[in-house]
């Protein structure tokens, strides 16, 4: 099958995710579902290995599914290593699974982020209540940290994560700060979210200095609500530089105006 193969398209489930009138609740994500579902359509369809998938736009009219929904679900697949994702080209299948050993799944990075949006906010929210002056000057040299690591260009994000986690302590709340720390350990430990911010740094997307400067005048004003705003307004930022990293044409649009604005940077300093 090629791109403008027919495979047989599967009932549109609700915003549960369960069938139309099957009562039944989902016990997976929708992306989950998705993933199984177009899997099983390929088997059905006979695609062989090194076919090319139809495109994401088509995929999400033919399962009655977000696009977000497809890019996890095509993610996860990539992950286990049943499809390959070329850059300006599309995905291909290389395997499919054994039946008896059904595709599984770990954490998205969509999941972490939202699960993030929701807690992060309050939390920040209580720590502009508690922080006191010493932790506001280790958040601004984490701020300082940020634009260095961005500088760099060298992947690593240990300052991003240091920021968060001594917000979540200035709560005063250790539920909560573990809470906060388990989400930062399951976006390093979980192949799919690792895989998606490898996508997002391939396409140049680094933690905003200016967000982060943000949460810290909230901080410094000791304005709960505030604080709240801007940790939402970045998170926010976050789960759509996500969208971003996982569209092709983005990513290569990126890496040209990141060459590009290289180059006149270069020419300015003749």
């Amino acid at each position: 099958m090629n791109d403008t193969g027919s495979m047989p398209r599967q009932a549109a489930r609700d915003s549960s995710g369960a069938e139309p009138g099957s009562g039944a609740p989902r016990r997976d994500r929708l992306y989950q579902e998705l993933a199984r579902t177009l899997l099983a359509d390929l088997a059905e369809a006979g695609v062989r290995p090194g076919e090319r998938l139809p495109p994401e736009r088509e995929l999400s009219q033919r399962y009655d599914v977000s696009r977000p929904t497809v890019r996890e679900a095509l993610i996860a697949l990539e992950v286990q290593g049943l499809i390959e994702v070329r850059l300006g080209s599309g995905a291909y299948l290389k395997a499919l699974p054994d039946g008896a050993e059904p595709a599984a799944f770990a954490v998205s990075a969509f999941e972490v982020t939202e699960a993030r949006l929701l807690v992060e906010p309050e939390v920040a929210g209580l720590a502009a209540a508690q922080i006191d002056a010493q932790e506001l000057a280790q958040l601004a040299a984490l701020v300082d940290g940020i634009a260095q690591e961005n500088a760099r260009h060298a992947g690593t994000e240990s300052a991003d994560r240091d920021f968060h986690l001594l917000i979540a302590r200035a709560s005063r709340n250790t539920a909560l700060l573990r809470i906060v720390e388990d989400l930062w350990a399951l976006r390093a430990a979980s192949p799919e979210t690792a895989l998606l911010y490898a996508k997002a740094r391939a396409a140049n997307i680094q933690p905003v200095v200016e967000e982060h400067t943000a949460i810290l005048r909230a901080l410094e004003a000791r304005d709960p609500a505030a604080a709240r705003a801007a940790m939402r307004a970045h998170l926010n930022a976050v789960l759509d530089s996500l969208l971003f990293a996982t569209e092709e044409r983005a990513i290569e649009e990126a890496r040209r105006a990141s060459l590009s604005r290289k180059a006149r940077i270069a020419h300015t300093m003749e």
